[in-house]
């Protein structure tokens, strides 16, 4: 099974979670696009999606799924989005492909947040992939001072600008023991727009592709 087959089963294991009616959250990266061309299968099901990033709206509409603006939908019931990493206390890292802020919007706007990632992403400690980091432009060299100080070694995502017009310090080497208080602590710093650690609001379900199957952890 290859890492790819093990992204695809654990996305489409994500269609139970998706109720009838109503709008649901859909995140970005390559486990979230194999969900939505599962969700494709049943999107007569949900009445639209809330997009976490330009591509994923596209991927949506490509399919002729309706997006939506969050601001127009109240709470939504689910959020399905992938990780770069994750524990078995469902506390994630995500960012890799830039879209942390819209995604940690999405999450906390959410009542049921499920994640879906091959068994490569599961980790003891957050920390061995760099952690994301959104920030206004003008701040980028105060913040990556700050981080410093914080033992991390901050390296500017280069030629990379965010949906919201910001950049991206990808930090290494942060050994994440206590993951709320570093995410509670990286959002005080000013300039910081967002972090990529998913721990004050977690995953409630992380749902795992693996060799042998998928796993489900809550």
């Amino acid at each position: 099974m290859t890492q790819d087959d093990m992204k695809k089963a654990a996305a489409q294991a994500a269609l139970e979670y998706v109720g009838s009616g109503g709008v649901i959250g859909v995140g970005t990266g390559s486990t979230a696009n194999y969900f939505i061309d599962a969700l494709a299968t049943i999107k007569g099901r949900i009445d639209g999606a809330v997009a976490s990033s330009n591509a994923t709206a596209e991927r949506l509409k490509k399919y002729g799924i309706p997006v939506v603006d969050l601001n127009a939908t109240g709470s939504l019931k689910l959020y399905v989005d992938g990780a770069d990493e994750a524990t078995r206390h469902l506390h994630l890292i995500k960012g890799g492909g830039g879209a942390l802020t819209r995604e940690k919007i999405i999450a906390a706007a959410s009542e049921t947040f499920v994640c879906v990632a091959d068994e490569t992403k599961l980790a003891d400690v957050l920390g061995k992939f760099p952690l994301p980091i959104e920030v206004i432009p003008m701040a980028r060299s105060y913040v990556a001072r700050e981080i410093v100080k914080l033992g991390g070694e901050p390296v500017l995502r280069q030629g990379f600008t965010t949906d919201n017009g910001n950049v991206i310090l990808d930090v290494y080497n942060l050994n994440i023991l206590n993951p709320v208080e570093l995410e509670r602590t990286l959002n005080q710093i000013a300039g910081a727009v967002t972090n990529g650690l998913f721990a004050h609001r977690p995953a409630d379900v992380l749902i795992l592709g693996t060799k042998t199957g998928v796993q489900t952890l809550k």
